[in-house]
């Protein structure tokens, strides 16, 4: 990213809290979002500190009431307040600069990747979980690492931990460690629905 679109990042920044990620709104959270959009929804669930400011690069609504949205993540952010609603949005001070490294060109990961795909086999076997698992070890490690961090069922606690580690390197140690352990013990829930912890 250049210095100009460094300097773009802005003071405040819009959020809209959901309690997991979904390319697809279920018809009652799109109602929610038509609600915050137009200023008639008063509630302020609670919100991690540190967040994930991106671009809707693609915007679909579906005939049966849901949102098909596309997000381009740009940053890190930490939140230092959270500003009056304004015409409904919910909006907070965003803070960069511990995340300056963000906008740079990736370097690579210095992971055990075969002892991650090995995890991860294990991992979406035991949840019946397809994958092209010739893209999969073809993918660079940076892709890789952070796509599998955001598609993995975990919950609201592993992702957000995964989001927070300060480096691509730490944040592939704790995938490992995540699969690794999931995959070993099939009574452990990773699953976001059944956790009441709201995220970005």
């Amino acid at each position: 990213m250049s210095d100009h679109d460094r300097a773009v990042l802005p003071d405040t920044l819009p959020i809209f809290p959901l309690r997991r990620p979904a390319v697809a709104a279920p018809p009652a959270a799109a109602q929610y979002l038509r609600a915050a959009l137009s200023g008639d929804d008063p509630r302020r669930p609670p919100v991690y500190p540190i967040g994930c400011a991106g671009r809707i690069t693609s915007f679909t609504e579906t005939d049966d009431g849901r949102y098909l949205l596309t997000l381009t993540g740009v940053s890190r952010f930490r939140i230092r307040d959270e500003l009056p609603l304004l015409s409904g949005y919910r909006r907070v001070v965003a803070e960069w600069q511990s995340f300056a490294h963000d906008v740079d060109t990736p370097t690579g990961a210095e992971f055990d990747r075969d002892r991650f795909i090995r995890g991860l086999k294990g991992f979406f076997t035991q949840r019946q979980i397809s994958a092209d698992w010739e893209a999969i070890e073809k993918a660079a490690g940076e892709h890789l690492i952070n796509s599998i961090a955001m598609l993995c069922p975990f919950a609201p606690s592993e992702k957000q931990a995964l989001l927070e580690a300060p480096d691509l390197d730490e944040r592939a140690r704790l995938l490992i460690a995540l699969v690794e352990m999931a995959a070993v013990d099939p009574g452990q829930s990773f699953s976001a629905e059944e956790s009441g912890a709201t995220r970005h």
